[in-house]
């Protein structure tokens, strides 16, 4: 078994704990950090999983690439994370090569690696806080609890963030859609691409923006994976998709 792991998630927030600002006045503050703090931080963070799951386990450390293949879909995709990545980032990574096994996949972010991975080779456990890892069917650790998530439950949770869409990534589904309403609208009509094309057009948007949602919202699978080109296969329904149970 292997610990698949949003590592971008854990070592974002032990670098940015470990920045310390000085005020030099004159309208300048300049951000420090040591490295050693962020490094003992990170380390600290992978302990607590170490000792929930084992330290027989084997840990593979997930990392977003700087280059997102989103972007070429909708420009604007995260485009308010303008934030630079807290000091010694990019470091503390360096050094967990040396230690982990480390996965960053050219223009994927770290939740497409682990989707590829984790129904490549099922069995594994993955860790992380995001919701958009319901998608992938296995075993997930939120940080809060462990659960499974089934192909169909899986399939289910992309159709439903594809309707009501994520402000934090930067993409809007259907305005006035959040995931309680979306759900219902699923139960009600049916988990179906047609389910998704009615609610968009009714409120006058197009279905090529349907799409586009769906494949911002879409986490890879090996499936969505060209492994001889090393690039995404952007994600297309059928007329007649539908989830059954």
């Amino acid at each position: 078994m292997k610990i698949l792991c949003d590592a971008d998630f854990i070592v974002y927030k032990s670098c940015a704990a470990a920045e310390t600002e000085i005020d030099w006045g004159d309208d300048t503050i300049l951000v420090t950090s040591r490295f050693s703090e962020a490094y003992a931080a990170t380390r600290r963070e992978l302990a607590k999983l170490e000792r929930k799951f084992g330290s027989f386990a084997d840990f593979i450390l997930f990392f977003s690439d700087s280059e997102n293949f989103r972007k070429k879909i909708l420009p604007e995709y995260k485009g308010h994370r303008n934030r630079k990545k807290p000091c010694g980032y990019k470091r503390v990574i360096n050094k967990l090569k040396t230690e982990f096994k480390v996965i960053i996949i050219p223009t994927l972010e770290a939740d497409d690696s682990m989707g590829i991975y984790a129904t490549k080779h099922p069995g594994n456990i993955i860790v992380s806080p995001d919701k958009d890892l319901k998608q992938i069917p296995g075993t997930l650790y939120n940080f809060d609890e462990t659960f499974t998530v089934t192909k169909s439950e899986g399939a289910k949770w992309h159709l439903i963030q594809s309707m009501a869409g994520d402000q934090t990534d930067g993409y809007a589904g259907v305005p006035g859609i959040g995931v309680k309403r979306a759900t219902s609208l699923f139960e009600e009509h049916g988990y179906s691409w047609k389910t998704v094309l009615k609610v968009f057009t009714e409120k006058e948007l197009t279905e090529e923006t349907a799409l586009v949602n769906a494949r911002l919202a879409r986490i890879l699978t090996a499936d969505d994976y060209d492994f001889e080109n090393k690039k995404p296969k952007l994600w297309t329904p059928a007329a007649n998709y539908k989830i059954n149970d």
